[in-house]
Parts: C-alpha cells; structure tokens; sequence
C-alpha cells in the first residue's frame, strides 16, 4: 500500500493560500496577509487582538490614565476659555468692551453682560431695580467665573500659565485626576471669594484653578521626589502680584492655592491598595466641605 504524499499547509484563514509559516502562540498556519509581528516571529490576527485584551492599559505614578500625556483636557480648557472670552466680547455689543473691557483697547480689563451674569457676586441691587448673587440662588456664579475674564491680557495670562502647568500634572495624574484638581481648585478660590470678598465686588477669572495648578505642582514634585527650587520663587512672584496689584482678589487666589494643595495631598499619598477609593472620598469630602462654607455664608448675607 502506497503512502499519500504529504499536504501543503493552508492559511487557516484563507484556504486557497499555502504556506508554511505558523503563529508563534496558537501554531496555526498563517499566510503573509495574516502575519503579525510580534517579539518574536509571528503571530495570527486572533491571538495578536487576545494579547492586547490580556495587557493591563499603562498607568500614571498616581494612578492616572496614559492618555494624560497628550494634553487633551488642557487644550480643552484653554479652548473654553478662549471661546468664553469670544462670547464675552460679543455681550457688549455697543459697549466699551472692544477686546473684552475698558483701558488699552480694552486689554485692561472691564465688565460685559456676560461677566456681570456669571462672575463670583455675593449679592447686590442691579440698575433694573433687581436683587441677585449667588445668596439668591445664583450658585452657578461659582462655576461660570472660573471661565470668565476681565479683558483679553488677564486671559491671556491665565492661559499662558494653564499651558506650562496644566499639560505637565494632566501628564502625571492622568485626565481625570487632573480636572478634577482644576475645577475644585476653582471652586475652592471661588468660594474663598464668596467668604472673604464685599458682598457686592464682583470677580471673576481661572486664577483661582491656575494658583491651585502651582500649588498641585509644588505637592507632586515634592512626592515624586524631584527639585522644588524651580517651582518655588514661581509662587513666591505670583503670590507678590496678588497682594501688590489693586483690584485682584487675594482671596480667591489664595482659596484656590489651598484648596489645589489640599486636592494635590490627596491625589498624591493615596495608599496604592485602595489608591481610587480614597482619592474619590478625599476629593468628594474637599467638594462637600466648600458647600458647607458657601452655604453658612448665605446663611449669614440673608440673615
């Protein structure tokens, strides 16, 4: 009895096709179109796609997503603001508002309908006759007024520092993390505002979150174990410029430096066991401490 001649191996995916070639991890035979590199030889498209399902996705030093490193939550950010300032400018229609305030073209600063309807404002009379601010009920401010800004110079020198700072924490914290720092550190300045402000002074401005960017810098730095030297004097001008120049809220400065401080001790000594859960809490306790502020400050303006 003769023996049959041995057969050409087939592509298990394509049939017609002989080869000789086989997957390194399932032993298949595979023909060029199916072949995959990998660390060594070739594998099948199959177990290529069951390899990727199989690897952890890369991780932050705090627990963060990779995708921190690209920056897209701060360009984000920037690109909100901008178009806040558009809109701004486009208020006050008439107005003197050519660049988005008075003095220099308006580059200096100055209010339009838009800030006059989101900046931080405990309450006051407006020119209809009507009461308004946020202790009658207008909590929103405290959100808008981190977007919000005095003339094109005070934005562009918010954004400027959100670019140095932000695209470097959202790197390390990953994006969630980071805005999660940003918006509670503006909420935080914003609340300090609200404390410590005149109850009819109106602000507004990203400088609450930017003051709470170099705070979380200074924290991370430090737990990361790198040189704080640059950092520092950094603060220390910021710091000399809040308290030098009129009209800057010094509270609302200092409320977002500590409140991005308090968010960045958090985010960065988590134990690693449970390093989500009580990044979670301890920034959900931050956000229900700053109510329980704001609301004994309306409390004390409507009693």
């Amino acid at each position: 009895m003769s023996e049959s001649p041995p057969t050409t191996p087939v592509c298990y995916r394509h049939p017609g096709r002989e080869t000789y070639i086989r997957c390194n991890r399932c032993d298949r035979p595979i023909c060029p179109d199916c072949m995959r590199e990998a660390a060594v030889g070739h594998q099948c498209p199959e177990c290529v796609d069951e390899g990727r399902r199989s690897v952890r996705p890369a991780r932050t030093a705090f627990g963060g997503g990779d995708a921190g490193r690209h920056g897209y939550v701060t360009k984000v950010l920037i690109g909100l603001n901008l178009m806040m300032m558009l809109v701004s400018i486009l208020s006050d229609r008439g107005g003197d508002a050519v660049a988005g305030g008075s003095g220099f073209g308006g580059l200096m600063g100055g209010s339009t309908p838009l800030t006059n309807w989101g900046a931080v404002l405990g309450q006051a009379v407006f020119l209809d006759g009507t009461v308004g601010g946020i202790a009658q009920g207008e909590w929103y401010r405290l959100v808008t007024a981190m977007f919000l800004h005095y003339g094109v110079l005070h934005l562009l020198l918010n954004m400027w520092a959100l670019w140095v700072l932000g695209r470097s924490l959202e790197a390390v914290l990953g994006p969630a993390r980071f805005v999660a720092l940003y918006l509670v550190a503006g909420l935080g300045g914003n609340v300090a505002a609200y404390l410590f402000s005149a109850e009819n002074q109106a602000t507004a401005g990203a400088s609450t979150a930017i003051f709470g960017l170099f705070a979380a810098t200074f924290v991370i730095m430090r737990r990361l174990g790198r040189d704080t030297s640059a950092i520092l004097p950094i603060l220390v001008i910021n710091l000399i410029f809040t308290f030098a120049v009129p009209g800057i809220s010094i509270a609302g400065h200092l409320g977002g430096l500590v409140t991005g401080a308090m968010v960045a001790l958090v985010m960065a000594y988590a134990p690693r066991s449970h390093r989500t859960l009580v990044q979670s809490v301890g920034t959900t306790a931050i956000l229900v401490l700053l109510l329980v502020l704001a609301l004994g400050r309306t409390f004390a303006l409507l009693g």
